[in-house]
């Protein structure tokens, strides 16, 4: 089933879930993805300067990996097609107007946004206001 590409119609059906737990981003060098399967990360992208992870806070602290900030994810439980355009420049601009960052993640069905976590009441609240 291919996603929804009209912009309006996946703003007006976006209904945000908070996710429960708190998320870090952090970045091994030389790692694989065998050598991190273990923490069962939420996300994973390699980058030049390493692996990056998107992980429960709790599974970076027991690994002793560094990270800045602590975040709440978001996901955005409309099914966006990966050809949509305009769903992740909406969602980043309302946020950015009330100084909330917008680290997005696509994946196949949904969208997801990770925000500080102490900003995240205030994120949910304004992403609820497309469906309105």
């Amino acid at each position: 089933m291919p996603g929804e590409t009209d912009l309006e119609k996946m703003l007006s059906g976006l209904r945000p879930l908070l996710l429960d737990d708190d998320f870090v981003f952090c970045t091994v060098a030389g790692a694989s993805l065998i050598d991190v399967a273990h923490l069962n990360p939420l996300a994973t992208y390699q980058e030049q300067e390493g692996l990056s992870l998107l992980l429960e806070q709790g599974q970076a602290d027991a690994a002793a990996y560094k990270y800045h900030g602590v975040f709440k994810g978001i996901t955005l439980t409309v099914h966006s097609s990966l050809d949509a355009v305009g769903l992740t420049a909406a969602v980043a601009s309302k946020l950015a107007k009330f100084d909330i960052p917008a680290n997005m993640v696509a994946a196949h069905y949904h969208d997801h946004v990770f925000v500080p976590r102490e900003k995240a009441p205030k994120a949910l609240e304004l992403l609820k206001q497309f469906g309105d």
